[in-house]
C-alpha cells in the first residue's frame, strides 16, 4: 500500500534474461502486485521471473504481440484485483524506481488520473539521450500533440506511466494499439474520455539496455497511425457525441470539398465553353495556361470590384 492505495506494477519483458532480474529486485516493497508479462520471450525470461523469490509476482505468459499487448494484459489482471493504481515499468530496467511515488502522488491526490514521466525537460534530464533519439522524441511529441489533443503533452514515447482504476475502466483495452504506438493510442483513447493527464518530470536511465525503437522507421510508420487517429478522435469526441466542435468540423470539412469542386467545375465551364461565374476567369485562365496546351486560350477582362 501506499497512501493507503494499492499499487500494481505492470512489467513487460521481451527477451530481457539480462536484466529482468534486476529489474523486479528494484520494485518498492510498498507494490503490492507485480504484473511481470513475458511477451513470447524466445531466451529464459519467464523461467527466471517464474523462479525470482517475490510472492507478489503474478506471470502471465503469452505470445509475441508488441508492447502494447503485454502492458494492457498487466492492466486487465491489475483490474481482476481491483487495484487502485497500475504503473509500469519495462523489464530493462530503465525506469527508475525512485520516481515512481512522483507519478503516483497526482493521482492520490486528485490532479491526474494518469500520469507520465518526461525526460525532455531539460538537458540534465536528457543525459544519455543520443541527439537523434531526442529530435526523434521532440518530432513525435509534436504529432502526439496533434493526434491526441494533449497540448501541454511532452515526451509520448516515454512507457513509465501510472493510471486510475476509474480510469482503466472507462477504457475498451483490446482495442488499444499493441505495438510501439501504444503510448500514443493509450492517449488519444483516454482523451475521448476527458481523462486528465499529467506530466511528470523524471530523468532518462540508460545503462546496459538501449530502446529497441527505430526512430527513422518508427516516425514514418507512426505518422500514417496519428492521421487516422486524428480523424478517429475528431469523429468520436465531437461527431458522435454531438458537440459544437463536431459541427464545426464537417461544415468545414464539408464546405471545403464543395468550393474544391466548385472551382473545378467553373474552370471546366470556362474552359470548354468561354463561360465563367464569380470573377474567377482569371484564376482558370491562369491555370489553364500553365497547365493545358490548348487552342482556347483567349484574353480575359476582369471586372473592378468598385465599379
Amino acid at each position: 500500500m501506499y497512501r493507503k492505495k494499492s499499487i500494481g506494477v505492470a512489467i513487460p519483458a521481451y527477451n530481457e534474461s539480462k536484466l529482468i532480474e534486476k529489474t523486479l529486485e528494484s520494485v518498492p516493497p510498498y507494490v503490492d502486485k507485480i504484473y511481470a508479462v513475458d511477451d513470447g520471450s524466445k531466451d529464459d525470461t519467464a523461467e527466471k521471473i517464474k523462479n525470482f523469490d517475490d510472492s507478489r509476482i503474478f506471470l502471465i505468459q503469452q505470445k509475441n504481440g508488441g508492447v502494447g499487448a503485454a502492458v494492457t494484459a498487466g492492466y486487465q489482471k491489475a483490474l481482476e484485483d481491483h487495484i487502485d493504481i497500475v504503473a509500469v515499468m519495462a523489464g530493462d530496467n530503465q525506469m527508475d524506481p525512485q520516481y515512481l511515488p512522483d507519478l503516483l502522488d497526482p493521482i492520490i491526490d486528485g490532479k491526474a488520473e494518469y500520469t507520465k514521466g518526461n525526460r525532455l525537460l531539460n538537458s540534465k534530464y536528457r543525459k544519455g539521450m543520443s541527439a537523434w533519439r531526442s529530435l526523434g522524441n521532440y518530432t513525435l511529441s509534436f504529432l502526439n500533440k496533434i493526434a491526441s489533443g494533449y497540448w501541454d503533452l511532452e515526451d509520448p514515447q516515454n512507457g513509465y506511466t501510472a493510471i486510475s482504476n476509474r480510469a482503466l475502466k472507462k477504457l475498451n483495452l483490446n482495442e488499444v494499439y499493441k505495438g510501439y504506438a501504444f503510448e500514443n493510442d493509450m492517449l488519444v483513447k483516454l482523451n475521448i474520455h476527458d481523462i486528465s493527464v499529467k506530466n511528470v518530470p523524471i530523468p532518462a536511465r540508460y545503462a546496459d539496455e538501449k530502446s529497441k525503437i527505430r526512430y527513422s522507421r518508427f516516425i514514418v510508420k507512426t505518422s500514417f497511425y496519428f492521421v487516422k487517429a486524428l480523424i478517429w478522435r475528431s469523429w468520436n469526441k465531437y461527431v458522435v457525441k454531438l458537440n459544437p466542435i463536431g459541427a464545426m468540423y464537417l461544415s468545414g470539412s464539408l464546405l471545403t470539398v464543395i468550393g474544391f469542386f466548385a472551382l473545378f467545375a467553373l474552370d471546366v465551364l470556362y474552359i470548354l465553353l468561354g463561360f465563367s461565374l464569380f470573377g474567377v476567369a482569371a484564376f482558370s485562365e491562369i491555370l489553364r495556361n500553365k497547365f493545358l496546351d490548348t487552342k482556347f486560350s483567349k484574353e480575359v477582362e476582369v471586372t473592378p470590384l468598385n465599379e
